[in-house]
């Protein structure tokens, strides 16, 4: 098994490509130990001194790490990991575990349901996809007073460069296609 990595703009986060599927829907961002009670590849990821977060996707893992530690260290222990996790044929995640479901969203109560669609359809057809190659993912969260409100996870979390993403990227487009976008706000 071959496990190709890859930068990505967050010096902290490490994009990690097992050469096959991870997630067959959906994504699961795991920020924390406690977290990751549900994926076996996630729980053996955060064995690891230094792994702080912990990013799956279709066909990646994003693996973010602390400030102390380093990445010749570190990227070693978790190819490991991760080549000893699929060449077991352990799931990803465990039976009966959900990939993310976008949590509850909130939107202005007067705002056009199709202002709200096209709003999420560029952000899905346009946004993620692109962030999706970086490691990371954007999910819309909601609309209110023209302020689309979106969740950065995986490599785009605390990443430097996600406000310039954010501000020059996301706001512009959406502004140019939705007039009643005013400027787009990061939500943890």
């Amino acid at each position: 098994m071959f496990i190709q990595t890859e930068e990505t703009p967050n010096p902290a986060a490490l994009k990690f490509l097992p050469g096959r599927p991870v997630l067959e829907t959906g994504v699961a961002d795991f920020t924390g130990r406690e977290a990751a009670a549900r994926s076996p590849l996630a729980r053996l990821l955060f064995e690891i001194d230094g792994v702080a977060g912990v990013f799956l996707g279709s066909d990646f893992v994003t693996v973010t790490k602390t400030a102390e530690k380093n990445w010749q260290v570190l990227k070693p222990m978790i190819l490991g990991a991760i080549m000893d996790h699929f060449t077991a044929n352990v799931p990803v995640m465990d039976e009966g575990a959900e990939t993310a479901a976008d949590e509850e969203e909130f939107n202005d109560d007067g705002v056009d349901v199709e202002i709200i669609d096209q709003i999420k359809e560029l952000i899905d057809t346009r946004v993620r996809p692109a962030v999706a190659q970086d490691g990371g993912d954007i999910v819309y969260k909601g609309f209110k007073n023209g302020t689309v409100y979106l969740n950065l996870r995986g490599s785009c979390a605390g990443c430097p460069s996600s406000t310039a993403t954010l501000k020059m990227g996301i706001e512009n487009m959406l502004k140019h296609y939705v007039p009643e976008v005013l400027q787009v706000e990061a939500i943890m």
